[in-house]
């Protein structure tokens, strides 16, 4: 355990900033869900739109570096490809 104020106020700030990221990567998940269950719903307009709303959240939480902008390119071209896919 910390044994210096110095070392606790870290400590406590890491756990914060740690449920934070949490939190937006969950959102980030939720996100990615949303797509993909309205690209089985097989409503391409519905998947479109909904691949807007998502593309932002990815975007942010990329810029914030809570995952890497790759990463947030690669779901985000899976994605599309998958809704480009569908007939």
């Amino acid at each position: 355990m910390a044994n210096s104020a110095q070392a606790r106020k870290r400590a406590r700030q890491a756990d914060k900033q740690r449920d934070h990221n949490a939190s937006l990567r969950s959102e980030l998940r939720t996100a990615i869900k949303k797509v993909a269950k309205a690209i089985d719903a097989g409503d391409k307009a519905a998947a479109q739109a909904v691949f807007q709303e998502s593309t932002s959240v990815v975007d942010s939480i990329a810029d914030k570096k809570i995952i890497h902008k790759n990463k947030a390119a690669r779901h985000k071209s899976r994605l599309s490809a998958a809704i480009k896919a569908m007939a």
